[in-house]
């Protein structure tokens, strides 16, 4: 089994103006994994291979995507599985995975992302004898199959190299920049050098290459006013993030002066929702998941009065988030590397 660990360190950490809470909440974003079990098709494996040891697991980082996984797995079967003549004839770039139930997988989405989104959609089945739950989620390995030739590239859309890979992470970075900011401006004035170094800090997940250059096109939250209370000692209070005044951050960066946050809703085997999300409310109150849900999805998220069960709830990250968590804040600390706030709906039973 492989592991990718905690995060790479090369060298000391920038400095910038970046809040301390902020850097900690992207920094559990960014270290999240989860597990993989991958099998080869068994129908594909190549003459000689020893068909007991096609299974490969894999703890792998939530940022990361299944193409940039290829070259160590693919160093496995050559070590373990595949016979050493064939073996060397089969091209990487025509791999491609599906789940155990023959779905076939999105590789520009991000690992996580495909986790959650298929974890949610397997709870609204017919639940399991052993699942008590409140939302029928059970963190078990997704089960992968790899196959090693003839991809459905008219379902795909591009090969699934990691070339493509990067180029579909780069235009995802350029239209959360555009959503923010009505323009692209901080991704197409960075440096060749510096777009390079970001999908390094993707590949290599490092932290701190990557942040290096995305503290440039991210927003952050407001830091600390002079004058400002000590913060609570209450363990109430930390059920979700403080809120951050959108007329006392003078800061054109902050989070709460963007034009829009960009996120995208996932639903269990359904469409995925893109909508205009401004920071705040017309009457200057912070823009709130709860309000962006019960809006976007009432049925599942009655507005207020509503006092009856829970119906549905909103996952990040693997995390299930507080209804009052601020949408401008949660675009600054726990959005995906891709810059986009990725919410999987669930129904809870």
């Amino acid at each position: 089994m492989s592991a990718y660990g905690t995060t790479r360190h090369h060298g000391q950490p920038s400095t910038n103006s970046t809040p301390a809470s902020t850097t900690l909440f992207r920094r559990l974003t960014w270290e999240g994994t989860i597990p993989l079990e991958i099998r080869v098709d068994s129908k594909e494996l190549p003459a000689n291979s020893d068909r007991g040891l096609e299974c490969y697991y894999i703890q792998a980082p939530r940022v990361s995507y299944l193409p940039l996984l290829m070259p160590e797995i693919r160093r496995f079967l050559m070590d373990v599985v595949f016979d050493e003549a064939a073996g060397k004839m089969l091209k990487e770039e025509e791999w491609w995975f599906e789940s155990e139930e023959g779905t076939l997988l999105k590789w520009h989405w991000p690992i996580g992302l495909i986790y959650d989104n298929h974890t949610i959609s397997a709870s609204i089945r017919p639940p399991s004898q052993t699942s008590t739950s409140h939302y029928n989620l059970q963190v078990t390995p997704l089960k992968l199959i790899l196959h090693l030739a003839s991809p459905p590239t008219e379902k795909l859309l591009l090969s699934p190299s990691a070339e493509s890979c990067k180029q579909a992470f780069m235009g995802q970075l350029k239209e959360a920049d555009f959503i923010r900011w009505g323009n692209t401006k901080r991704m197409t004035g960075l440096r060749k050098q510096d777009q390079d170094g970001i999908w390094e800090g993707i590949k290599e997940h490092n932290f701190d290459d990557y942040w290096r250059v995305a503290s440039k096109i991210v927003p952050t939250t407001a830091p600390a006013r002079s004058g400002s209370p000590p913060p609570s000692t209450n363990p109430s209070m930390h059920t979700r993030p403080p809120s951050a005044d959108p007329q006392s951050a003078p800061d054109r960066d902050n989070a709460y002066n963007v034009r829009s946050v960009p996120v995208r809703l996932y639903l269990p085997d359904g469409p995925v929702m893109q909508d205009v999300v401004p920071p705040t409310l017309e009457d200057g109150s912070a823009h709130t998941l709860v309000h962006y849900l019960s809006t976007h999805l009432p049925l599942l998220f009655p507005p207020a009065p509503y006092s009856g069960p829970e119906l549905a709830y909103a996952m990040m990250h693997g995390v299930l988030v507080p209804p009052d968590a601020e949408m401008a804040w949660l675009g600054a600390c726990m959005a995906g590397a891709d810059g986009w706030i990725s919410v999987c709906v669930g129904i809870a039973r």
